[in-house]
């Protein structure tokens, strides 16, 4: 196979599963981060943090291969998605599968090796984690807000990290550090589904952004208060340091501040969405770094 044959292949399999845009990835990281330094040790070790990150990417790509799989017909008629490699027919449907396939055995491999004395608790999770990623992208088509089906898969990126660590899931920290995922998820992918706001319209699909209609602004504006407000009794009740209070309290304020800059909605705020996402992503760094130097 010739060198560009090969980088041509590579390329389509980065595009398929996202891998060429970082801050998707990043995004999910990032609650498995919260978990992982708000546990009682709270100094994972660099191989937990290795595997965590790895399966945080396998579990994307598997999505991102699901949710084309069942979208492809819908991709072809969105501008934003149409050029996605299964809507453009860059990479066959049957090979999709394949790798979704892949993915998935790739992931439960990865889940049997982390710690013993979580490893039962962890699969179980990961097999309950799974039904909900692939039927996800179905949502939209019987369910009025998707974004909510997301917001669960999100959760069990806080889950799992927990359990692998802790070897349980009894916590009052690790309820308010899901809470303040879903509710986050919540709100970004709402954000986020406004970009197709007016295809979804079109051809007939469910989302948050469509149903919420004139309240989606405030909606999402609870939804960030509502994860600072939980990230912020995680701390309270894990005492940590007055360092971590005025970066709580910076991005709980950029977080609503950036809300303000989508809306009202016009045709440049397509750009201003996006802009937003990867903003998130910067915001929930922060209050990462936040929680690993005051921990």
């Amino acid at each position: 196979m010739r060198t560009e044959d090969l980088k041509t292949k590579v390329n389509i399999l980065f595009e398929l599963l996202r891998w060429n845009k970082p801050t998707g990835r990043i995004i999910l990281l990032i609650p498995a981060g919260w978990s992982l330094y708000l546990t009682p040790e709270s100094n994972p070790s660099f191989q937990m943090l290795l595997k965590i990150m790895i399966g945080g990417l396998l579990v994307s790509g598997l999505g991102c291969v699901a949710n084309d799989i069942w979208d492809k017909r819908i991709d072809q008629k969105v501008l934003r998605t149409k050029n996605r490699p299964l809507a453009a027919n860059k990479i066959g449907s049957r090979t999709a599968f394949l790798i979704l396939i892949f993915l998935i055995v790739c992931s439960f491999f990865l889940t049997l090796s982390l710690p013993d004395n979580g490893r039962l608790l962890t699969v179980s999770l990961a097999f309950c984690a799974l039904p909900l990623i692939l039927i996800y992208p179905s949502a939209k088509r019987w369910f009025k807000y998707p974004q909510f089906i997301l917001s669960l898969c999100w959760g069990f990126a806080v889950l799992i990290p927990w359990a692998a660590s802790e070897g349980n899931i009894q916590s009052i920290v690790l309820l308010f550090c899901w809470l303040a995922t879903i509710f986050w998820t919540f709100g970004f992918d709402t954000v986020y589904a406004l970009a197709d706001k007016k295809y979804d319209f079109e051809i007939g699909i469910n989302s948050s952004a469509v149903n919420l209609a004139s309240n989606t602004k405030i909606t999402i504006q609870i939804c960030y208060f509502l994860t600072s407000v939980f990230l912020g009794i995680c701390a309270l009740i894990n005492q940590l340091n007055f360092i971590f209070w005025p970066i709580w309290l910076t991005t709980a304020f950029l977080m609503q501040k950036d809300v303000l800059k989508v809306f009202p909605e016009s045709k440049q705020s397509i750009q201003r969405i996006g802009n937003h996402f990867k903003k998130q992503s910067i915001y929930g760094v922060f209050i990462l770094l936040g929680l690993v130097i005051s921990s």
